[in-house]
């Protein structure tokens, strides 16, 4: 492996990480050589992937942590120096959407749990982590955030909103942490077939409908996200922060045209 992309001795704190993009990435990572840190809410789902990481010859640490909570989210980077001596990485992936509908339809309740996860989550994570960062010489803060963060999406408009704020919060954090070798960026990804996205692609014409928005004619993979992250986490990345790098099939360039 190029040593531009090797993670060997680095460590990775990756949110939402028992399933989908964030599992995607967290076997990326390993393979790169990373120690990496899993993290979700749900204990037994993330034991699963540490021991298929383990099993590869990875080495992966799994612990159980809701974004939401400043005391889970310190206890999880606690955790992570323990067992590996600091924070190198880390991937903001976690994120939830319990409103479905028109913007009008949703309650506070609808906005205060998605920023609470998708904005505040994404910053309280990267505040645990960017002392260890700046204590072992920088780092790399990757964000997911989303083309409904660029362009509204029908039914997603509380989402579309935390997203957006996810792609502001991205460049603030790059310009201000840039002198301590801190970059920060986000992976922007468009239709990615999950169990987050399972109800519009397990409905045939839902899918018909959304593969039509997309020139490459289909969803993605959550493999297929892999390599921008590697990218992002590696010294490849070296002169880049504050990017927003769309991951869609072409789908916000069919919007315009």
């Amino acid at each position: 492996m190029s040593e531009l992309f090797n993670l060997t001795g680095k460590v990775a704190v990756i949110t939402g990480a028992s399933r989908g993009i964030g599992e995607a990435i967290a076997h990326a990572y390993a393979r790169a050589g990373a120690s990496v840190v899993l993290a979700s809410r749900k204990q037994a789902d993330l034991d699963e992937v540490a021991a298929e990481i383990t099993a590869a010859g990875g080495r992966a640490l799994a612990v159980a942590a809701h974004t939401g909570s400043d005391e889970a989210v310190n206890a999880l980077v606690a955790r992570a120096t323990e067992a590996f001596g600091g924070v190198d990485i880390v991937v903001n992936n976690a994120a939830t959407n319990p409103h479905f509908g028109p913007v009008m339809t949703a309650e506070e309740s609808h906005w205060d749990k998605i920023f609470d996860v998708n904005v505040k989550g994404y910053f309280r994570v990267a505040k645990a982590c960017a002392a260890s960062m700046q204590a072992r010489g920088g780092g790399k803060i990757i964000n997911i955030a989303s083309v409904a963060g660029l362009h509204p999406q029908p039914g997603m408009g509380v989402y579309c909103v935390s997203k957006a704020a996810v792609i502001m919060l991205t460049q603030v954090l790059a310009a201000e942490l840039a002198p301590h070798n801190i970059q920060v960026n986000a992976i922007a990804p468009g239709f990615i077939k999950t169990k987050f996205s399972q109800a519009l692609w397990d409905n045939p014409a839902l899918y018909a409908g959304i593969t039509k928005l997309i020139p490459q004619g289909r969803m993605a993979e959550p493999e297929e996200l892999t390599g921008m992250a590697l990218y992002l986490a590696t010294a490849a990345s070296s002169f880049t922060t504050g990017g927003i790098f769309t991951v869609d099939g072409g789908q916000l360039i069919a919007t315009v045209m």
